[in-house]
């Protein structure tokens, strides 16, 4: 690590000695100073762009040229006539100022030369040649070297800290909903220009007056070879493992024209490369955005998976996946766009997980344990071995006909279905379980087959320049049908739902049905006052019916008998009804955007259960206001306030026993009300082009009133819970911050997430029977240092540094997680025909200030095509330094859990490419 440092530094050395600084101002025909004006310098010997800067607010820049060199140096800006000027360097730094000539016949400025970033209004256009060395493969490689951009291990990007919701390529959708299909498979030398939009809006009359800071998308430029003609790489390859053969087939192929286009995609391997996990379809959106965000309410739809494990399944012992996706769009006329797209992906996957879990202060009810419960340690143990099968599903069908500028019509289906299945066999041992610890086998088996049905219904007209009306509907139809089952010899809470307590072992089944319709419908209309003021009033609905069945069953000597004890059975009618009326102003003063209003909201619930009906209606006014403060042209500012109220849906009202576990109980609250919550954020933004610097931070409050929370008590070692409202409000607070450096060849990038957490759960005595409260914080931070090259041909890599601590006190009870991952990633190109890349991070976990874990992964690829070939040969070695498993911690109101689990071995993959 020192080495590298070393090289770093000479490298910054040598480059700084290398050049000088050119400065000047640029100003217009009366002396004024003109911000984000062009200035570029172009070698005359080598024709090629040398430097590029824009000017600041007060019309300087600043340009690193090469000693003893000859350059046309040009400046231009819109509305104005282009300067060109000839430079010859020397040893020292040069001072030049320019004066621009207005131009009234030019709409636009005429750039002879491809600017590497170019800024309009809310657009910043990245010509994506000016960023690579030419090793880049995917999308992904080129947008992690634009500033201000940032792609995660997952393959999400990120804009200003905010994850992008769109990405198009020649304004088509490509996939909608998911931008990770786009960074991992479309081909970086297929891009011209990268266009972040931000403040995007997919209605251009509302653009004006709708508030879209949130809304980032993406659109990719294609190069001209790649326009009207196949392109695309059809990838095979074989490879082997410690004890067994691996594939992988990956052929994808893309077609773009102006009337239709089509993506094809598709993955066949064994080698853990998951293009799409059970997280990505329960998280994928398909494009469909929440409509009660926007009006203060917040009452979404729960999943009722049941320990459907998701998280670990990108990196497991083994995988198998099978993927297939197709995207198209096709334009009938000009005035009408047809898109969709269809998703396969069968997934199966086998983990093996270790995990002990410190329970704080549980107290059990000890008059049916043994003596040595005197000497009680709160901690279990277990081993799980897992296999899961997944067979999921996505498709989806959009129309757009925009008949002129004054209508739109839109419409969008979106179906997902699935088909999961999941066996864990679990080995646990508590410490107070019995005396001599003796090791409790449990079987656990879960199966559903869920599937929704989502539609929008949107229509946009535009009566005249002063007003606007916009109609939006959103219906949800979906289906839920869990099974749980599980086998195990102790289950204390057996004659709290009516089993047979002389069983052993017991085998127990649950079967739970969910059905929802949720409609969602607003009504805007926008009234223009003037250029910088407009009024709008929304009047709108959520209605939401939801019926909830669940029963237990048990297996006696080979029968399976329902139960029929009225605490293990759920026949739940739950109805929500939510009419509101809204009013917000809107209007610019200056520098200052003002945008505040409020919304009256009549709220009626009602659920049917026992023979019973529980009604709850009531009126709310919920006020919101924003103040957005344009400090310079790429500079903002911006607080919000808004108070939201938050319901719960049917599965927190459902009274009956439902299993959440193998030592778990639930029962729902049929008299839960709704939460009331306080919403405070602060942003700042900074693009500055002048010194190369993004900068973005964020700081949010949330103060929650009445929340939702856990009531748990213990029954020995089980935990029966229910949910109450919170009689102490809960809190959190949320910061983030980036801070993006490019010294033209290099780029310097630190960042953070800072979470401060304060909640309330009940926890019940098993011995008194008394109720108290316990306070459950948390701070949880992660840090990130990187600093990366971007020189063409010689040596690239990115060195960082990743911190995580995890800070959790339960009732007093207090742990700390550390987790310190450094990492180095390199790239060289050798032999002109020859590519290596290598990555290696290093991971080391600390708790209490003891080491716990260390592990590192290594994995490196050697690539082999000539110049101007269609083939690419590639030998690639994942886990070369054969690392066993992978270390996860996290912490709740009941129990500090830290796991290993084991992942894929030593892989190595000889394959070939074809480049259409």
């Amino acid at each position: 690590m020192k080495k590298i440092l070393i090289v770093v530094i000479c490298m910054a050395t040598w480059t700084s000695i290398a050049q000088i600084t050119m400065r000047g101002i640029v100003k217009d025909s009366i002396g004024v100073g003109l911000e984000m004006a062009n200035v570029i310098a172009i070698n005359k010997q080598t024709k090629k762009l040398d430097s590029y800067g824009f000017t600041d607010s007060k019309g300087n820049y600043k340009l690193n040229l090469k000693k003893n060199a000859n350059y046309t140096v040009k400046v231009s800006y819109v509305g104005n006539k282009t300067v060109s000027r000839d430079v010859a360097t020397k040893e020292e730094n040069l001072q030049m100022d320019f004066t621009l000539e207005p131009d009234d016949s030019l709409d636009e400025v005429n750039v002879t030369y491809k600017m590497p970033v170019t800024v309009k209004g809310d657009t910043i256009v990245y010509n994506a040649d000016s960023f690579t060395s030419g090793t880049e493969k995917k999308l992904g490689d080129v947008l992690k070297k634009l500033p201000g951009v940032e792609v995660n291990d997952e393959g999400e990007i990120q804009v200003e800290g905010k994850k992008v919701s769109k990405v198009m390529v020649e304004g088509k959708d490509f996939f909608d909903g998911d931008s990770k299909l786009a960074t991992k498979n479309i081909p970086a030398d297929a891009i011209d220009k990268v266009e972040v939009l931000k403040n995007h809006s997919e209605v251009r009359q509302l653009s004006g007056v709708t508030d879209n800071q949130d809304n980032i998308a993406i659109n990719l430029k294609l190069k001209e070879g790649k326009k009207n003609f196949w392109f695309g790489e059809v990838s095979a390859g074989l490879g082997i493992a410690t004890e067994d053969e691996r594939y992988i087939a990956h052929p994808k192929l893309f077609y773009y024209s102006p009337k239709y286009s089509v993506n094809i995609i598709t993955d066949v391997n064994n080698i853990g490369e998951v293009p799409f996990t059970i997280r990505d379809y329960f998280n994928f959106t398909g494009g469909f955005r929440s409509m009660g965000s926007t009006n203060g309410t917040e009452f979404n739809v729960g999943s009722n998976d049941i320990s459907f494990l998701m998280l670990r399944n990108n990196r497991a012992k083994e995988i198998e996946t099978q993927f297939g996706a197709v995207n198209f769009s096709y334009a009938p006329k000009k005035t009408w766009d047809i898109s969709g797209f269809a998703i396969y992906s069968g997934n199966r996957t086998d983990m093996e997980e270790n995990t002990e879990r410190l329970y704080s202060n549980t107290n059990i009810d000890r008059n049916n344990l043994p003596p040595i419960s005197d000497k009680i340690i709160d901690t279990e143990r277990t081993s799980d071995v897992t296999t899961q099968r997944s067979n999921i599903g996505l498709f989806k069908l959009s129309s757009s006909y925009k008949p002129n500028s004054d209508n739109q019509f839109d419409y969008d289906i979106l179906t997902k279905v699935s088909d999961q299945k999941q066996n864990i066999s679990t080995l646990s041992t508590r410490t107070y379980l019995n005396a001599d610890e003796e090791i409790v086998p449990i079987h656990q088996r879960t199966e559903q087959s869920p599937f929704s049905v989502k539609q929008n219904l949107n229509y946009y007209y535009t009566l005249d320049n002063k007003n606007i009306f916009a109609l939006e509907m959103q219906h949800l139809w979906q289906n839920e049908d869990p099974f749980y089952n599980a086998i195990l010899e102790e289950l204390s809470f057996a004659n709290l739902i009516g089993l047979d307590i002389s069983a052993n072992p017991f085998n127990v089944e649950q079967e739970k049905f969910v059905k929802t319709n949720k409609l969602d419908g607003k009504l805007d209309y926008y009234h223009i006052l003037n250029a910088k003021s407009n009024l709008n009033f929304t009047l709108g609905t959520t209605l939401s019916t939801q019926k909830f069945n669940s029963t237990i069953f048990e297996t006696l000597n080979g029968n399976r008998t329902p139960i029929t004890n009225t605490d293990a059975v759920n026949d739940v009618d739950f109805s929500f009804e939510d009419v509101f009326l809204g009013l917000h102003y809107k209007f610019v003063s200056g520098i200052f955007t003002f945008n505040q209003g409020f919304t009256l909201h009549n709220y009626l619930s009602k659920n049917t259960q026992l023979g019973t009906e529980v009604k709850n209606e009531f009126t709310q006014i919920l006020p919101d206001a924003s103040i957005k403060v344009n400090l310079k042209k790429s500079e903002t500012l911006q607080l919000s306030y808004r108070m939201q109220t938050t319901f719960t849906d049917v599965n927190s009202l459902a009274k009956g026993y439902v299993f959440n576990n193998y030592n778990s109980l639930y029962a729902g609250n049929r008299d839960l009300e709704n939460a009331l919550s306080h919403n405070i954020d602060l942003s700042y933004f900074s693009f500055n082009m002048f010194s190369y610097t993004n900068i973005f931070a964020v700081i949010s409050y949330n103060k929650r009133i009445d929340d939702i929370a856990s009531n748990t008590a213990f029954l020995d070692v089980n935990q029966i819970r229910t949910s109450v409202n919170s009689l102490f409000p809960n809190e959190t607070i949320f910061g983030r911050f980036n801070y993006d450096k490019s010294f033209r060849k290099f780029k310097l990038t630190i960042g953070g997430d800072i979470t401060y957490s304060k909640s309330n759960s009940l926890i019940k005595n098993g011995v008194t029977g008394e109720v108290t409260n316990r306070l459950f914080k948390t701070f949880r931070q992660s840090y990130q240092t990187k600093f990366s090259t971007n020189i063409r041909n010689a040596p690239n890599f990115d060195i960082g540094y990743n911190v995580q601590i995890n800070n959790s006190d339960i009732g007093g009870t207090k742990n700390i997680f550390t987790t310190h991952s450094p990492y180095l990633n390199l790239e060289v190109r050798f032999l002109k025909e020859f590519n290596f890349t290598s990555k290696y991070t290093f991971n080391q976990v600390v708790n209490q200030g003891q080491v716990i874990d260390e592990y590192g992964f290594l994995r490196a690829d050697i690539t082999y095509q000539k110049k101007d070939s269609s083939w690419e040969y590639k030998i690639g070695v994942t886990n070369i330094l054969d690392s066993s498993g992978l270390n996860q911690n996290s912490s709740n109101d009941i129990f500090v859990s830290n796991s290993t689990y084991l992942i894929q071995p030593r892989i190595g993959v000889l394959s070939i490419k074809y480049n259409l």
